[in-house]
């Protein structure tokens, strides 16, 4: 059902939790950079289908998933670190927030309600960002690996709302990933299905799964 700026402003919810990449976030060009890079040097072919479930399982399972499913003689933390690697500049430097977003996540904190993030980027490359300034739009930032759960768990969105203070059902997820919206609202939260513009995203599923669907976060601004 296609939902537009007042069913999300003036918000009825008290918390908002909102996942980075694709969702807030223009990185879906930098991991799929990184993954053709990985997988081409180990003569593996890229697929929409592995950017898919890797933006599900994180770090350390992605690079678990990735061993097992090509047959490599990598360790995780030798995958996740050389992740990290090729990853790492240009998170420092190229991404930015989808247009929309700052005023939106403001606004939002301008009224009181709480802001979390909930990712399963590593800290260190939510935090080495030259463009985007964490600790000004979130009240919260919770990663994947401090959770220890994929996000077709709800537990990464439990701790959010836990540290923002809020239950559950006071609470909106943004999400642009099928599994995540799933878990999201099997635990209560209300959810709201993001466009990321990324052809690996399955755009009529997600909506399918999702409260709301939101496809410009210019809609909303103020």
């Amino acid at each position: 059902m296609p939902i537009d700026a007042p069913c999300l402003w003036l918000p009825s919810f008290e918390g908002a939790i909102f996942d980075f990449d694709g969702t807030v976030a223009v990185t879906g060009h930098i991991w799929k950079m990184v993954d053709q890079v990985f997988l081409g040097s180990r003569g593996v072919e890229y697929t929409d289908e592995y950017a898919r479930i890797l933006s599900v399982l994180g770090f350390e399972r992605g690079a678990r998933y990735t061993i097992d499913t090509y047959g490599l003689s990598d360790t995780e933390e030798e995958v996740v670190a050389e992740w990290t690697r090729l990853s790492h500049a240009l998170y420092r430097s190229d991404v930015t927030l989808r247009p929309g977003v700052r005023s939106y996540l403001l606004s939002l904190r301008k009224l009181g309600i709480r802001c979390a993030l909930a990712t399963s980027n590593e800290p260190e490359l939510i935090y080495s960002m030259e463009h985007v300034d964490a600790s000004e739009l979130f009240d919260a930032c919770v990663f994947g690996c401090e959770v220890g759960a994929p996000k077709d768990q709800p537990a990464i969105y439990l701790e959010a709302a836990r540290r923002m203070g809020v239950s559950p059902e006071r609470c909106i997820v943004f999400e642009d990933i099928e599994p995540g919206l799933l878990a999201a609202h099997g635990a209560g939260f209300a959810t709201c299905a993001v466009w990321a513009e990324d052809p690996s995203q399955d755009w009529e599923r997600v909506c399918d799964v999702a409260d709301l669907r939101l496809t410009s976060w210019e809609n909303l601004i103020i």
